[in-house]
């Protein structure tokens, strides 16, 4: 089966063509009525295009924090009925996530900050001498935690991908993981995560998938992907009180050093330390954060609640009047590795001739209200591939250029603080609106026009 297939549900055209009705209340976000000050002292509401780096937080996830905090207590070992209900409500969380990336029974749910931790945390836990592949397209959370690693150059279409890492894996002794991204943070395209997988398995290597950005936007369904593990991070995903998960196979992280060391990732504690076995205490020590766990569950709930189809609709509806709204405008490039007609997520980033980024970035926000992000996204080489920047190994004080017309340093050229160009990125979500999209592209050609 073709994870294209499977992550794609409606053609962009065809869902702008013919909006459909949710069957249930697409949940909303706070914020949604936020007011911002723009050049004049005027207020306009806030149009929220920078879902990609931090999403709001839905109601349903408030009011289930909300509800949460009167009989807040510490988990696990407590006697106390606040103690107890509050363990029920964690370990509750861990199930409900469990079920919403469609994980096998026997997987681990361990809690973390987000997914760069979540990432580092299996780094610490593979077998020794274990080689990472990992393509330079990856987020930094990817690329940077493995103690050995093959990196593979960015793939002309997803088939390469597929074949590139096949024979990166043939040719790797031992233990061997492979590491992709579900949908890319800086473009948004799919990628052949259930290919990827079942070419990790045919040469004995596993597979761990960075979610973070797929998970707000698509089912995921760690089982019938077959995929060893996932990472995603709560505050993507509309429950941003700083909780992520890794989600996947027990053997390693039951095997690995202790994450973290102290109370609660131990059985005994003498002469000589006894840590759990159990994979989710031995790498959760301390107190945990039992509220971002709720929250993170509530999200999962509310999302999986209101139905995947209308969720989805809304989303190609909206990116595809955006992305042929920028497409229209002379001298507005969107940064795309396969093409425009592959799959994607409601992420485009974008350059505009005779501009950098974060004048694009300060204009948006300081006269139209609308928030972006500018810079390389976390993924430097990535981006620096997609605008065909060299690569870049100098230190961080050497100039360079800014992909702009103003003369700013180089801490300032588009965000990034080694000096090579870089690029706008517009990204929506749950409680973006036409309106949103609208406005953004007529603040980009207004700004081409002057």
């Amino acid at each position: 089966m073709s994870t294209l297939t499977i992550f794609s549900s409606v053609p962009a055209r065809a869902a702008e063509a013919t909006p459909v009705a949710p069957s249930r209340p697409i949940p909303a976000v706070l914020g949604a009525d936020l007011e911002v000050p723009v050049k004049g002292g005027r207020l306009v509401g806030y149009a929220n295009l920078d879902y990609a780096a931090s999403a709001p937080c839905l109601e349903p996830v408030s009011a289930a924090v909300t509800a949460a905090l009167p009989a807040y207590s510490s988990v696990h070992r407590g006697a106390g009925y606040a103690s107890q209900l509050t363990t029920a409500r964690y370990e509750q969380a861990r199930h409900t996530v469990r079920a919403f990336v469609g994980a096998r029974p026997d997987d681990a749910v361990i809690f973390t900050r987000n997914t760069t931790d979540a990432t580092n945390l299996l780094a610490r836990c593979l077998p020794a001498g274990t080689t990472t592949v990992v393509f330079d397209t990856e987020h930094h959370a990817s690329l940077l935690p493995w103690p050995k690693s093959v990196r593979l150059a960015p793939p002309a279409f997803p088939g390469e991908a597929v074949r590139a890492a096949d024979e990166a894996l043939a040719g790797i002794d031992g233990p061997k993981l492979l590491v992709v991204t579900a949908a890319s943070n800086v473009t948004g395209e799919l990628w052949p995560i259930a290919a990827l997988a079942h070419v990790a398995h045919r040469h004995g290597a596993r597979i761990l998938v960075d979610a973070a950005q797929l998970v707000p936007h698509r089912r995921l369904n760690l089982t019938a992907l077959d995929l060893d593990y996932v990472a995603f991070s709560g505050h993507k995903l509309y429950a941003p009180f700083g909780a992520g998960a890794l989600v996947g196979r027990r053997d390693w992280l039951a095997e690995g050093e202790p994450y973290l060391k102290g109370g609660g990732a131990v059985r005994s504690v003498g002469d000589d330390t006894e840590w759990h076995d159990d994979p989710e205490p031995r790498h959760e020590a301390g107190t945990p954060n039992v509220l971002g766990a709720i929250a993170l569950a509530a999200a999962c709930d509310a999302l999986t609640a209101t139905g995947w189809t209308a969720l989805v609709r809304e989303e190609e509806r909206l990116i595809a009047r955006l992305r042929s709204g920028l497409a229209s405008i002379e001298g507005v490039r969107e940064l795309s590795l396969w093409g425009d007609d592959d799959p994607r997520v409601g992420i485009v980033s974008f350059t505009v001739d005779g501009y950098s980024a974060r004048e694009v970035a300060e204009v948006l926000s300081s006269e139209y209200g609308i928030g972006v992000r500018d810079g390389k996204f976390c993924a430097h080489p990535f981006v620096r591939h997609l605008l065909g920047e060299p690569e870049r190994r100098s230190s961080a004080g050497e100039s360079g250029a800014n992909g702009g017309r103003s003369g700013r340093d180089h801490k300032h050229a588009g965000g990034c603080e080694d000096g090579t160009a870089s690029a706008v990125r517009a990204s929506i979500g749950i409680g973006s609106t036409q309106e949103h999209v609208d406005r953004l592209v007529e603040a980009v050609r207004d700004l081409v026009n002057r």
